[in-house]
């Protein structure tokens, strides 16, 4: 089986490539990048390519699965740029996987495209996925969505899987995480037990997390198998802020939403952290997911806890960690973080 993985160098794709390397089914991975990367693993041959701009045929020509997980979350304060990047880039990995005769297509999804939804319940892969319009992250998710409805009906013959993970976490991806949503003025030495004064207990903030690993071997699975539609990743339990505060040995402080949201966007206005107040927005209005059909249909269940990739998160915030790919490069100290401001926090693709 050859595999093509389209944003193989990021958080999900390295622990894909990895768990596609390992499988005796897979014969032969190509993994697409924007930029090549210094790592290196079995059977894997690079391509360099934009999917907004270069021809994606003739890398998939020969393939049996296109993986697709190239996203661009920054630069958050140019939409259009991650419109184009990322729903115009889409459309052509499609587009593309039809002209090359790609009997599968696996898309990157995600919790964030889901429309809002209670707190209460959980809801499985049939609840609406419109997204929150006030975050350009739900809109172009929600977007995608319905783009891949149209591509469904229009090319019955090639098998559709989507996978619409929650918050994917590894240690590898903590300083990519921080650099796009925490920003240059996070202190590496803050986020150890006992230091941090406390943490927001915000209503409505509810995390579902899982590890890179889990979520790449569902990723593998969606690939071996003959399995199509949408599936939810997440592992147990879903994260309150009390689970925070126990592993960062602090306590909680009842903080409200409206608080909340004033406190990002000071920080988003003056150019203190990158995320942008709509994906607050965003992570208080989405969902709780229903994972059964993940570990009904896939055969899935996720090896690591929510709290221990977690925990790997901060962990790896604390050491500066990650790889040797240009999304996962890792904490190179001052000198790094002082380009991050000179290009603007927020608005480097």
């Amino acid at each position: 089986m050859r595999v093509v993985v389209v944003g193989a160098t990021g958080n999900v794709g390295t622990s894909l490539v990895r768990a596609l390397a390992a499988d005796s089914g897979v014969s032969s991975i190509v993994g697409v990048a924007r930029r090549l990367p210094g790592w290196r693993a079995d059977s894997t041959d690079w391509r360099q390519a934009d999917v907004a701009s270069d021809d994606l045929v003739r890398i998939f020509d020969g393939a049996d699965a296109v993986v697709h997980l190239a996203w661009l979350f920054q630069p958050t304060r140019d939409p259009a740029t991650t419109w184009r990047a990322n729903v115009l880039g889409s459309m052509r990995v499609f587009r593309a996987v039809a002209e090359a005769g790609v009997p599968a297509l696996v898309h990157a999804s995600s919790v964030g495209a889901y429309s809002p939804g209670a707190k209460d319940r959980p809801v499985d892969e049939s609840w609406p996925t419109h997204g929150w319009p006030g975050a350009a992250y739900g809109r172009e998710k929600a977007y995608v969505e319905r783009v891949l409805d149209v591509f469904e009906h229009d090319h019955p013959g090639i098998r559709v899987v989507r996978m619409r993970p929650g918050f994917v976490f590894q240690r590898a991806a903590a300083t990519e995480q921080r650099r796009l949503f925490g920003g240059p003025f996070v202190p590496r030495r803050l986020i150890r037990p006992g230091v941090i004064p406390f943490v927001p207990d915000i209503p409505g903030l509810r995390l579902q997390v899982l590890h890179a690993r889990d979520a790449a071997e569902a990723f593998r699975l969606a690939v071996t198998k003959d399995v199509r539609g949408p599936f939810n990743l997440a592992a147990e339990p879903v994260l309150h802020p009390y689970h925070l505060a126990e592993m960062l040995g602090t306590r909680t402080v009842r903080v409200s939403s409206q608080m909340a949201r004033a406190a990002v966007a000071a920080g988003w206005r003056l150019r203190l952290v990158p995320a942008s107040p709509g994906l607050l927005e965003l992570a208080l209005s989405i969902p709780l997911m229903d994972v059964r059909r993940a570990r009904d249909v896939l055969g899935w269940t996720p090896e690591y806890s929510s709290q221990e990739a977690m925990g790997e998160l901060f962990r790896g915030l604390r050491d500066g960690a990650g790889m040797d790919t240009r999304p996962l490069a890792p904490d190179r100290g001052p000198v790094r973080r002082i380009r991050e401001l000179a290009t603007g926090v927020g608005g480097r693709p």
